[in-house]
C-alpha cells in the first residue's frame, strides 16, 4: 500500500519507521533551535539511520508475469540452493527446494509464490547463525507457511539470520492468497526457502538474482508431461 513515501514502507515495519522518523525530525527541530557541532552530528547520524531504515523496510509495488503455470520467487535476493529432497513437515514427501538469501540492501517483504489457501502455519524457535551457512536452514529460528494449491502443496520457510531477530507472518490459516500477495517479512535478515512438488521445473540457477512477486523460479509442468 502506498503511504505517501517514494518507497512505500512495509506495514509490518511501520512502528519502527515511525519511531525513527519522530526521533530524526525532533533532532532537526532541536538543531534549528540550538545549532552546534553536537546537535548537527546527532541529527546527521539519525538522518543516516532514517535513510537506512527507509531502504531496508521499503515495500515497492510488484507485477508478476501473470502466468499461472509459474512459481514466483517469495523473496528478493540471490539463489543459493536448488535441490530435491524429502520435506516432512507439509509436503510429507519428495520436494524441490529453492533457497534465496537476502542481503541487507534487498527488499525484505516476502510474497506468496503462487495462488493458494493457507493450510498450515508454524513458528519454530532456534538459533541465529549466518543465514548463508547450510546448517542455518535447520537450526535457525524459522516460520512455516503452507499453501494448498490446485497443483499440489507449496511450503514457504522464512529463516532468521545473525541480524534477523523477528520473523513476521501476516497471513492466517484459511486465507486465500493470490500469486505475489504479501505474506510477511523478516526484519533485518535473511533467507527464504520454497518447497514445491519435485516434478516442477526450476527456472533459475545458483547465483541468479530474483525479486519477490516478479521472478519465476519454477514452472508447473502441463498435465501428462
Amino acid at each position: 500500500m502506498d503511504n505517501g513515501f517514494r518507497f512505500p514502507i512495509a506495514r509490518a515495519a511501520r512502528a519502527e519507521f515511525t519511531f525513527a522518523s519522530l526521533l530524526f525530525f525532533a533532532a532537526l527541530i532541536y538543531t534549528a533551535v540550538q545549532p552546534g557541532a553536537l546537535t548537527i552530528t546527532l541529527a546527521s547520524l539519525l538522518g543516516l539511520i532514517w535513510v537506512g531504515l527507509a531502504q531496508f523496510f521499503r515495500d515497492p509495488t510488484r507485477h508478476g508475469p501473470g502466468d499461472p503455470a509459474l512459481v514466483i520467487s517469495a523473496a528478493d535476493g540471490q539463489v543459493v540452493e536448488i535441490i530435491r529432497l524429502n520435506e516432512p513437515v507439509f509436503l510429507e514427501g519428495p520436494a524441490l527446494k529453492i533457497g534465496v538469501f537476502m542481503q541487507v540492501t534487498d527488499v525484505h517483504v516476502n510474497r506468496a509464490p503462487t495462488a493458494g489457501t493457507v493450510e498450515f502455519k508454524q513458528h519454530v524457535p532456534g538459533q541465529f547463525l549466518q543465514a548463508y551457512r547450510p546448517e542455518a536452514a535447520t537450526v535457525n529460528e524459522h516460520q512455516f507457511t503452507g499453501l494448498e494449491t490446485p497443483h499440489g502443496r507449496i511450503l514457504v520457510k522464512q529463516i532468521s539470520g545473525i541480524m534477523a531477530r523477528r520473523i513476521v507472518c501476516t497471513v492466517s490459516e484459511g486465507q486465500t492468497l493470490a500469486t505475489g500477495e504479501r505474506l510477511g517479512m523478516i526484519k533485518f535478515g535473511s533467507r527464504v526457502d520454497v518447497f514445491m512438488p519435485p516434478h516442477f521445473d526450476p527456472q533459475v540457477e545458483i547465483g541468479d538474482r530474483v525479486k519477490a512477486g516478479e521472478t519465476p523460479i519454477a514452472r508447473i509442468p502441463s498435465p501428462g508431461t
